[in-house]
């Protein structure tokens, strides 16, 4: 290997990094979500309704990224009630949390992905 394979591979390896660390940013760690799961957190799943139907965690709400900040007010009046939300990749749920925030939601927590959510809320992997 020549020495610009060697920095081509640094350059990924680097990009790949920043990129598992923009997109774990922000998520609630997985001990405070068991918590707020044993408190009682509503759960919202923001994917798409066929996502959903796919495959979902018995105990959340399918409330489309789209729909959330119409919906949820519907079904959680208290602003301070804990939420966790979570989607397929964990980018929706990161833009669904911004939502709930801004429309007055003071203790959402994303989740992150579904395979995450799983784990965290059933104690086994997918």
């Amino acid at each position: 290997m020549n020495e610009t394979s060697w920095i081509i591979y640094g350059i990924v390896f680097v990009g790949l990094i920043a990129f598992i660390r923009m997109r774990r940013g922000g998520q609630v760690s997985k001990k405070e979500a068991v918590e707020y799961v044993k408190r009682g957190a509503i759960i919202v799943d923001v994917r798409s309704a066929a996502e959903y139907q796919r495959g979902h965690l018995s105990q959340a709400y399918n409330m489309p990224v789209e729909d959330v900040a119409s919906l949820l007010p519907q079904k959680v009046r208290d602003r301070d009630k804990a939420i966790l939300v979570h989607c397929q990749s964990g980018m929706r749920s990161k833009k669904a949390k911004d939502q709930l925030t801004r429309i007055g939601y003071t203790n959402v927590h994303d989740l992150g992905s579904y395979e995450r959510a799983f784990k965290i809320v059933s104690g086994r992997n997918l």
